[in-house]
């Protein structure tokens, strides 16, 4: 079934505010194999120009996905996520995410389409931080896959 056209341009309210910790930044970059020192050195980022150490660039996939979960979750849009695979991920950004930031996520829903039978939903996630300053726009796009014919 379709997804409601008339979601597009829904927001949700933003999240509960995430404490970007340096072990996380670590722990990450070490998980994704990027031994760029910005990522896990304090003294390596303040040579770069930066107060502590920052991320790297798709450590905001997990809370902009969990942000997404609002979406996915509303009863009233219909998606079946057993059904739904990730597409696509791209990220715009204003700043680096650093160490002790504080982030809140706003999603809104940016496109529902259907294409031979899979529905699929734009969702573009605005994440801020605790002063309002944004920090950079995540889109994500999800796949609810047609279900199969008996």
């Amino acid at each position: 079934m379709a997804l409601d056209q008339s979601f597009v341009g829904r927001s949700y309210p933003p999240t509960d505010p995430y404490e970007v910790g340096r072990e996380k930044i670590r722990e990450f970059a070490v998980a994704v194999g990027d031994a760029n020192p910005v990522y896990t050195d304090p003294e390596a980022a303040k040579a770069h120009g930066h107060a502590d150490v920052i991320a790297p660039p798709t450590f905001v996939f997990a809370i902009t996905f969990k942000a997404a979960g609002q979406v996915v979750a509303d009863p009233q849009l219909g998606l079946d996520y057993s059904r739904v695979v990730h597409g696509d991920q791209k990220f715009a950004y204003s700043r680096p995410v650093r160490a002790g930031d504080r982030l809140s996520v706003t999603s809104t829903i940016e496109a529902v389409k259907s294409l031979a039978g899979n529905d699929i939903i734009d969702i573009r996630g605005e994440v801020h931080d605790e002063t309002g300053e944004h920090v950079v726009t995540a889109w994500t796009k999800l796949v609810s896959r047609a279900p199969e014919e008996a």
